[in-house]
């Protein structure tokens, strides 16, 4: 026992000797991480529901024994009595390198899981689009954010460059501020689900059609006279949209009517209720309704509302509505006035 004591001290005690005996120790702990990451943590990573861990630790397991042994060389240095600043920077800047490859394969391995798991079960192209541009993106700030620590490490001075570039950074904004706010709208419709591919929607303007596609920078309207609509998602993102298909693809049915002032109300109700529930499109939950709406100049006002299944059915069901009203009125006698004005004289003597 006090031979091994000895042996340690000697070691310790010799700088060469401790450097080298520092540098074993990494590689064991390096290879002893590695097989805990391959053995342990990556069957525990499997039996759980995401693969965000999986993702993680399969690039972890691939460079771990790297990321200990240069920790190993940073930590055996400390003890050399010469100037170690140079071999400190350098082991640094290595660090830097292999953490900043670390990030990026995890950031590839992010972007091609979020495509296949989200994107692709969007018929959306703006997210299949808009993820690569993310991941470019965040590969550039990765990058640059490791030159910045490896300077940093050199003890070199970046301020002037920082600055440079942030001045440079808010022209370029300027200059794309209507491209950059497209963009982000087109995130915001994403993200905030206003619409998807194959939506009835009417626009705040007025237009009315299929959504067909949103783009990162636009979105294609398909209106029913067959014509072509590109909104800018700026200008979608802030806009009031009606959105038929939401909360479901029910839609109510409305048709306006008047009969003759003298018409019994309540025969007019039964008469319309049977022609409007007789039509096999409208639903028979919720009750189609009758109501009597107001006494007009020349008129009295009604409504028939009623529901059906799809709003791709509404249009063709308002006008079998009509028509049905109209023959049920007709057959029941009822009569259906038309703008009407009496004139009173008054003779002169």
């Amino acid at each position: 026992m006090n031979t091994i004591s000895k042996i340690f001290q000697f070691i310790l005690n010799n700088v060469y000797l401790r450097f080298l005996f520092i540098l074993l120790v990494s590689f064991i702990i390096a290879f002893l991480s590695r097989l805990i990451v391959k053995k342990v943590l990556k069957p525990l990573a499997r039996k759980t529901k995401t693969k965000i861990d999986d993702l993680i630790i399969k690039n972890l397991s691939s460079i771990i024994f790297y990321i200990v042994i240069v920790l190993g060389f940073k930590f055996g240095f400390q003890h050399f009595e010469f100037k170690t600043t140079i071999f400190n920077s350098l082991i640094d800047s290595i660090l830097i390198f292999i953490i900043c490859i670390l990030m990026i394969r995890i950031i590839n391995d992010f972007s091609q899981y979020w495509l296949m798991e989200w994107a692709y079960k969007t018929k959306s192209t703006a997210d299949d689009r808009l993820i690569p541009i993310v991941v470019k993106i965040i590969k550039v700030v990765v990058i640059v954010l490791a030159v910045i620590f490896t300077c940093d490490a050199w003890k070199i001075d970046i301020s002037p460059l920082l600055a440079t570039a942030g001045i440079a950074g808010i022209a370029i904004s300027l200059a794309v501020k209507d491209s950059l706010n497209n963009i982000i709208g087109g995130i915001q419709l994403v993200l905030d689900k206003t619409f998807k591919v194959g939506d009835k929607v009417q626009l705040e303007s007025g237009e009315m059609g299929v959504i067909l596609d949103i783009g990162l920078r636009s979105t294609k309207l398909k209106t029913y006279d067959n014509e072509m609509i590109y909104i800018p998602n700026g200008y979608l993102a802030n806009a009031k949209i009606k959105n038929y298909t939401m909360p479901d693809l029910s839609i109510r049915v409305n048709v306006n009517f008047g009969v003759e002032y003298g018409s019994d109300t309540e025969k007019v109700r039964k008469v319309v209720f049977n022609a409007v529930k007789s039509i096999d499109s409208v639903l028979e939950e919720p009750v189609p309704k009758v109501q009597f709406l107001k006494m007009s100049d020349f008129s009295l006002d009604f409504i028939a509302r009623a529901w059906v299944k799809n709003y791709g059915e509404a249009y063709s069901t308002k006008l079998r509505m009509t028509d049905e009203i109209y023959s049920a009125l007709s057959k029941a006698n009822i009569g259906i006035p038309f703008p009407t004005q009496t004139i009173l004289t008054k003779p002169t003597d």
